[in-house]
């Protein structure tokens, strides 16, 4: 049973909120760990001297943000620590997360020469038929799968790219190096997507699982667009940070 920490009630800090810090810090310093269930509202409520709507409320809080998740009929747990990573448009992924000391590797499922859709074709200013290479690629950390990368290059700005090493190489590197597309202007869209059956596979999750959907609309000198990108990352494994400065 969770060792009760007594709430000051003669302090000034409301009740809810000396319990939300409690649980914060249990969470935190791995006194509760990852995938552990936590004391019912019911228990919590006993043992902090609360009413049941008071647990109930820090708990839902604390779903919402994402520390703790519910499993319906089981109870609540406390969810994996996420990964913070920086915008996409400084620094790759797989750089970030080699620096935070993960082993990264890639798996190349699919690099084919070939039209594309018409709304991607007039995000470049092409015709229709225009060849581009479609890249598809599982990124994973120490293992497990953790992101999945589609992207559009029109093949015109990187022949032979099919060849080159895109497991074992970052794509930015290859486009800068060996072809000379150096990203000077990046737009990027966030939005929350649910898991198709393909993706649930791929990454390791349920079907229509929470996943962010990252895209990237990179052009170079001029801004002549080069690359557009779609990467989905697993929600319950990480959280973008984006930092702006005048």
């Amino acid at each position: 049973m969770t060792k009760a920490t007594i709430l000051k009630r003669q302090s000034s800090t409301p009740l809810y909120r000396q319990l939300d810090a409690i649980m914060r810090d249990k969470v935190q310093s791995g006194e509760w760990q990852p995938n552990e269930i936590i004391p019912s509202e019911n228990e919590l409520a006993r043992l902090y001297g609360l009413s049941r709507m008071t647990a109930r409320m820090v708990v839902t809080q604390l779903t919402q943000e994402g520390l703790l998740y519910r499993v319906h009929g089981k109870g609540t747990f406390v969810a994996e620590k996420k990964i913070t990573a920086q915008s996409l448009s400084y620094i790759g992924i797989r750089e970030q997360m080699e620096q935070m000391g993960y082993k990264t590797s890639t798996r190349v499922l699919r690099v084919e020469r070939a039209p594309v859709s018409e709304k991607i074709t007039h995000r470049f200013g092409l015709e229709s038929q225009e060849p581009f290479f479609s890249l598809e690629r599982l990124r994973l950390l120490d293992g497990i799968p953790f992101s999945l990368h589609y992207t559009y290059i029109p093949s015109v700005l990187c022949p032979g790219l099919e060849k080159k090493d895109l497991a074992g190489q970052q794509l930015c590197d290859i486009l800068r190096e060996d072809y000379s597309l150096t990203r000077r202007h990046v737009v990027e869209t966030l939005e929350s997507i649910a898991a198709t059956e393909y993706e649930s596979d791929l990454l390791e999750v349920k079907r229509e699982f929470h996943l962010l959907m990252l895209k990237n609309f990179i052009s170079g000198t001029e801004d002549t667009p080069f690359e557009f990108s779609k990467i989905l990352f697993r929600g319950d494994k990480i959280k973008l940070k984006f930092v702006y400065e005048k």
